[in-house]
């Protein structure tokens, strides 16, 4: 609890107090004031709680980012295994295929080769 909230409630306690005095002696002045009081003090406990309820939200930030940070983390380091398995799969599977890897050279030789020479004709 705040100073607002406690200034806020004791005017509107107050101002209950004023109002019910001027019910009693029958002063439209009393009555007025007293009203005004309850709303003003209402208002300042309203910002007072609101205060109070950043406060508690600002308080619990840091541990969510923190949280949060720990999930995104988590997930990057799988991610960056996920991405070493499948590059270690296919580093070995090349490897265990040395005649396809001859075979795709071969092929993209025989391609550039045959580019060179239908080129010279064009």
């Amino acid at each position: 609890m705040n100073k607002h909230e406690l200034r806020g409630g004791a005017r509107y306690v107050g101002g209950k107090v004023e109002k019910a005095v001027g019910d009693v002696v029958d002063s439209r002045d009393w009555k007025v004031a007293g009203v005004t009081d309850q709303v003003a003090g209402g208002a300042e406990h309203l910002f007072g709680r609101a205060q109070s309820i950043a406060g508690d939200v600002a308080d619990a930030t840091p541990s969510l980012i923190e949280h949060a940070r720990e999930k995104v983390g988590d997930a990057a380091d799988r991610s960056v295994d996920a991405a070493r398995r499948g590059s270690d799969k296919a580093r070995n599977h090349i490897r265990g295929n040395e005649a396809t890897v001859f075979a795709i050279a071969a092929a993209l030789g025989g391609y550039a080769l045959g580019w060179l020479i239908h080129r010279r004709r064009g």
